[in-house]
């Protein structure tokens, strides 16, 4: 019954979001030119595909390992990423060019997905972190498509709201042939909600298995020597609204100490390049900008007003704060900044990614921030002892190092799912 109530309220709400769709087209003209996808309308398969969905650019950049490893591996089987924002759909692009084949993930009405499966014929279905769309699992699920959840987590908090609506979720659990769960804490609530025990593994995260190429070495290495960037660097990295005006703050209490000190500062979306910007000009504070190639010789603050390039920066900075976290938005992945061994930084707020930030924490590899103070003081104390600084770098790397390895346990588990004619090995 649930699931009727929402699909019928997912269809009458349908008008309002083409309209918000073709409304945000005025900015990104992709949305206009590819919005028939979001009704089922993606391009067709001649073959079945292995459609991986990545709900935003984070799960996309999650979900590279594991697809570089299925185009390696199952070369005779075409893998279809999917994503609900343009930015997804950007950075998944960025990654692997022509080797895979993109649409934006359907609408969740019935209509919408059966069109979707009809056209795209998907032999399996992964999906990463935990993006439980009804109809979506149901109808592939219906047709007897393996889904699989990796990188699969559940938070107190999310588990709550599912418990409410049980119902609807433990139908939908039932349809999933594995959660492959980041940590013990994520599998026992997929269990408390109703998924099956047989089904539930913990595989750790797939996320520890950040890899740095020796061309991105060389780069952030080319970067950190030119002109405005050979001094002090903290990076703020994946700030929201309302958080940069801390962030700021805290930057104007760093730079009475060490007035050399350059903020390198990454907003989440593109949509708040240019009000960041303001908000750095309206406090009195000399900005560079990355899109106009503005050197940041000089400056005080570097905005990195570019997509894609993030784990450049982070191998071009002494300190990471990672953001999303002085607000209530639940953190973001730190262990891109982990992985070049440089400090983290964090406010209290990681609901998202508890377990990750628990095991930088159990590391010594992670200082958490309550406010824009406590913010100033962190960064001031770790620019003043190069030795703790060196420390906690490389507890961070000592933390990722320790925990690669779910990528491989993922790819064994996967290989009873995905098509015979090509199996994916592991090693």
């Amino acid at each position: 019954m649930l699931r009727i109530v929402y699909s019928l309220s997912f269809r009458l709400a349908l008008p309002l979001l083409l309209v918000k769709l073709w409304w945000s087209g005025r900015k990104n003209p992709g949305l206009r030119a590819d919005w028939p996808q979001r009704l089922g309308y993606a391009p067709i398969s001649s073959e079945p595909v292995i459609w991986v969905h990545a709900v935003s650019v984070g799960e996309t950049i999650a979900a590279a390992p594991l697809v570089k490893a299925l185009l390696e591996r199952h070369p005779r089987s075409p893998v279809l990423m999917t994503a609900m924002t343009m930015t997804g759909t950007n950075r998944a692009r960025a990654l692997f060019g022509s080797r895979v084949r993109y649409a934006f993930s359907p609408y969740d009405t019935p209509g919408s997905v059966k069109r979707f499966l009809n056209r795209v014929r998907p032999a399996a279905l992964v999906i990463m972190e935990t993006e439980l769309w009804p109809n979506m699992i149901s109808l592939a699920g219906a047709r007897g498509i393996p889904i699989v959840l990796v990188n699969a987590r559940l938070s107190a908090r999310s588990a709550r709201g599912y418990r409410r609506i049980n119902s609807l979720v433990r139908p939908l659990l039932h349809n999933i042939s594995w959660i492959a769960a980041q940590a013990a804490d994520d599998a026992r609530r997929f269990l408390d909600i109703g998924a099956r025990p047989q089904t539930v593994s913990v595989t750790g995260s797939i996320k520890f298995d950040v890899q740095i190429s020796p061309q991105l070495q060389a780069a952030a290495a080319e970067l950190r020597a030119q002109p405005g960037f050979v001094r002090p660097i903290w990076i703020a990295a994946s700030t929201h609204a309302g958080e940069d005006q801390y962030i700021l703050a805290a930057h104007r209490k760093v730079l009475e100490s060490y007035p050399q000190t350059l903020l390198i500062l990454v907003p989440r979306h593109p949509e708040r390049f240019e009000p960041v910007a303001e908000e750095v000009r309206a406090r009195a504070l000399t900005c560079a900008r990355r899109s106009l190639q503005e050197s940041p010789d000089g400056a005080q603050v570097y905005l990195a007003d570019t997509m894609g390039e993030l784990m450049l920066l982070f191998g071009a900075s002494d300190i990471a704060f990672i953001g999303g976290s002085l607000i209530e938005r639940g953190g973001h992945n730190p262990l891109e900044a982990a992985a070049w061994g440089i400090p983290i930084i964090s406010g209290p707020h990681v609901f998202n990614f508890a377990t990750i930030y628990d095991t930088l924490a159990a590391g010594h590899a992670l200082a958490t921030v309550a406010d824009t103070g406590e913010l100033a003081q962190e960064v001031l104390v770790l620019l003043a002892d190069a030795g703790r600084r060196a420390e906690t770098g490389a507890n961070a790397l000592a933390v990722v190092a320790a925990n690669r390895g779910a990528l491989e346990e993922v790819l064994a588990g996967l290989n009873q799912y995905l098509p015979e004619d090509s199996p994916v090995a592991a090693g």
